[in-house]
C-alpha cells in the first residue's frame, strides 16, 4: 500500500514539476518578480529576524553578519549538493533541490535591505507565549507570502545540544501533512534556530555545521523526518529513503526491510558532520509543495527578491 500510494504521489510530482512549475505566468504586481525559475533554479527569500540581548553586533546572541551570511551559504550548498563542501554526497539517491536562499533585498516598505533584522529585547517588553513562532513574531514578523521569517532565539548557554530549532509545515494534500507542526489561521508561521546552532561555531556539541536550519528549512518545505509517523508501513513517503520505524539518530541500524537506516539524510537527527543528503523523493515533495502551497508558491515571487 505505502509503495502505490508514494508511486501515485511522485507521478503526480513528476507532472506538476514539468508542466506546472515551468510554465507558471508572473504576477501582475509589478513589485513582484516572474515565479519561472531562473536557469532552473528556485529563488526563496529568507529575512533573520535576530533577538539579541542588546550585546554590541558579533557578541553572544547578537550574531555577526559574517556568520549569519555563512549560514546562509551552508543552508545553500546543502540544498544545492555543492562539491567542495560539506553539504556534497554523490550516493545515487541523492539530488540537487535546484533551491536557493537568498538574504532578503528589500524590506517591506521596498526600500534596499541587507536580510538581517536585529531586535535588542532588552527594549522590548512582549508576553511570554512560549518557545513557538507567535511568540518571536512579537518582536518581528514580515508577510510570510514575501519572506521566508527565521528567528535566531536567545535561549541561555546551558541549551547548547538541547535546544536547536523548530518549524511550522505547509498544509498540502500530500501524505504525512497532519505530522507537521501546522499554524492556525492567526498563527505565525517561520523557522526558529537557538542562536548558539545558528551558523559554524567553535562548539564542542555535535550541531556545530549549521545544519539546524538545513534540517528545519526541510520541514518549512514539506519533508518529514524520515521515519515519519514511526511504523514501517506509513513513514516518510519517499521510497529512496529506507524505511524505519523509529528515530535515527548518529548511529546506523537495519531498518524495516533489512536496509541500513539512511544516517545521512537531513531529515534525520544525525550529528551535523553526518549529514549530507537530500534524496530525490525528498525534493520532489518540496518542489510540490513550492507549486501547491499558495503561500510558498507567492515567495518565488517576492518584491524581496528584486534587487
Amino acid at each position: 500500500m505505502k509503495k502505490n500510494i508514494k508511486k501515485i504521489v511522485f507521478q503526480k510530482f513528476v507532472v506538476m514539476i514539468s508542466l506546472g512549475l515551468l510554465v507558471s505566468s508572473c504576477s501582475s504586481d509589478d513589485n513582484r518578480v516572474s515565479i519561472v525559475p531562473v536557469d532552473d533554479i528556485f529563488y526563496l527569500p529568507v529575512v533573520v529576524h535576530v533577538i539579541n540581548k542588546g550585546e554590541p553586533v558579533g557578541e553572544n546572541t547578537n550574531l555577526s553578519t559574517e556568520r549569519i551570511k555563512r549560514q546562509i551559504e551552508i543552508l545553500n550548498e546543502d540544498f544545492r549538493r555543492k562539491e567542495g563542501t560539506r553539504g556534497y554526497n554523490d550516493h545515487p539517491d541523492g539530488g540537487d533541490s535546484k533551491i536557493e536562499f537568498v538574504l532578503a533585498k528589500r524590506d517591506p516598505d521596498g526600500k534596499p535591505f541587507d536580510g538581517i533584522n536585529r531586535i535588542d529585547t532588552t527594549k522590548v517588553s512582549v508576553p511570554i507565549l512560549g518557545y513557538n513562532p507567535n511568540h518571536y513574531a512579537q518582536y518581528a514578523y514580515w508577510n510570510p507570502k514575501d519572506y521566508i521569517n527565521i528567528w535566531t532565539t536567545p535561549l541561555p548557554e546551558s541549551t547548547e545540544c538541547l535546544a536547536l530549532g523548530f518549524a511550522t509545515g505547509p498544509e498540502t494534500d500530500l501524505p504525512g501533512t497532519e505530522l507537521f507542526s501546522l499554524p492556525e489561521p492567526e498563527d505565525a508561521e517561520g523557522i526558529l534556530v537557538n542562536w548558539l546552532h545558528f551558523g559554524e561555531s567553535e562548539s564542542s556539541c555535535y550541531a556545530r555545521f549549521g545544519r539546524t536550519l538545513t534540517h528545519e528549512m526541510g520541514h518549512y518545505l514539506g519533508v518529514l523526518h524520515t521515519w515519519g509517523v514511526g511504523d514501517c508501513e506509513n513513514n516518510d513517503y519517499c521510497d529512496d529513503t529506507p524505511a524505519v520505524d523509529k528515530p535515527v539518530y548518529n548511529t546506523a541500524f537495519i531498518g524495516c526491510e533489512g536496509v541500513p537506516a539512511m544516517i545521512n539524510n537531513y531529515m534525520t537527527w544525525s550529528h551535523d558532520e553526518t549529514m549530507n543528503m537530500f534524496t530525490n523523493d525528498q525534493i520532489a515533495r518540496m518542489h510540490y509543495v513550492l507549486e501547491h502551497h499558495k503561500g510558498r508558491k507567492a515567495l518565488l515571487s517576492s518584491h524581496a527578491l528584486k534587487p
